[in-house]
């Protein structure tokens, strides 16, 4: 083996394939997953368009006061009044004022209605979400945890819910209640009977699946040792257990919004949803199905808004459950 060379100090020189030690630096649970989802480009595309989305629901009336755009304006002269009032040019009327033309018979900017009606519709899916997760995960984790008789009884009740015609259901509710209940009218009426339909009826789907992890987290050594130590139920429930039930909340959640998007549309489209003059998506695929052959563009345009929007929140749900279950993979 070769000496090290001497220096002018006479000490030696440490050799050149010697590097000093790394620093081995602990990464959290969060730091793991956060890494896990940046390699999926797809669900990072995808969380970047919720969040483009989420910024303009959020920011749709200042956008609208900003650029002048007013969904409810008529543009009578931009449509053909000899062919029914189809709007002039290709395109359903595309031009630099209005990117996304015009609908026919009215001649309202589709632009501006698709933003309008973004905020609906992601305000009910995120508000029924809320209230569906917060009854399924309080009576999930109460079944999964106690077991026995309170478990059967909350898991009949999931059966009940579960075995509702729920979309028949849905229109027989909000068509009785059209006229205003609870003091509320309009739109305000129209969006809390939707959140409350969709998510009430929904909570079961929520509560399966919190059950069944709370099942085999009840079992862990960390809850024992909370038993152990003098900590009653409740406190095992929201202390212990709930943190831990953060990541498949989540992941649900992310999934279950863009069907209550969907949900929404649909009853809007039926005619029992947001009623006009607001402008919501399934309202707008009502208005455009009997012009589809002439004017097609109608139609397109709030579709590819849900199929976007829809599309986005799937890609994120499915890169979070990737990235918080490395066992999926």
């Amino acid at each position: 083996m070769t000496a090290p060379v001497a220096t002018a100090g006479n000490e030696p020189e440490a050799p050149a394939s010697a590097d000093p030690a790394k620093k081995i630096e602990g990464r959290s649970l969060g730091r793991i997953a956060w890494t896990r989802f940046k390699r999926d480009k797809a669900a990072v595309a995808g969380g970047i368009v919720v969040i483009l989305l989420i910024t303009l629901a959020v920011l749709a009336k200042p956008i609208e006061a900003l650029f002048g755009l007013d969904p409810d304006a008529l543009h009578q002269d931009l449509l053909d009044a000899d062919l029914g009032g189809i709007p002039f040019g290709d395109w359903g009327g595309m031009s630099a004022d209005h990117p996304l033309g015009v609908d026919t018979v009215q001649g309202r900017d589709l632009l501006s209605r698709v933003i309008e009606g973004s905020w609906v519709s992601l305000l009910v899916a995120f508000g029924a979400t809320v209230l569906s997760n917060t009854i399924g995960t309080v009576l999930g984790v109460v079944a999964g945890y106690y077991g026995g008789w309170v478990d059967t009884l909350i898991s009949r009740l999931m059966d009940i819910f579960l075995a509702f015609p729920l979309l028949l259901f849905a229109i027989a509710i909000s068509a009785s209640l059209q006229g205003g209940a609870f003091g509320l009218h309009g739109l305000p009426m129209h969006m809390a009977v939707l959140i409350f339909v969709i998510g009430f009826f929904n909570w079961p789907y929520m509560g399966r699946i919190v059950r069944g992890q709370t099942l085999s987290l009840r079992e862990r050594e960390f809850v024992h040792a909370a038993r152990s130590l003098g900590a009653r139920g409740p406190f095992i429930l929201f202390k212990e257990l709930l943190p831990n039930l953060v990541g498949p909340i989540l992941v649900y959640s992310t999934l279950l919004i863009p069907t209550n998007i969907l949900f929404e549309a649909g009853l809007s489209y039926l005619g029992v949803g947001i009623q006009p003059p607001q402008a919501s998506w399934g309202g707008m695929l009502r208005d455009a199905i009997q012009f589809y052959q002439v004017d097609p563009q109608y139609m397109v345009v709030p579709g590819m808004a849900i199929f976007i929007t829809v599309l986005a929140f799937n890609l994120l749900g499915d890169g979070l459950r990737d990235a918080l279950d490395p066992k999926s993979n």
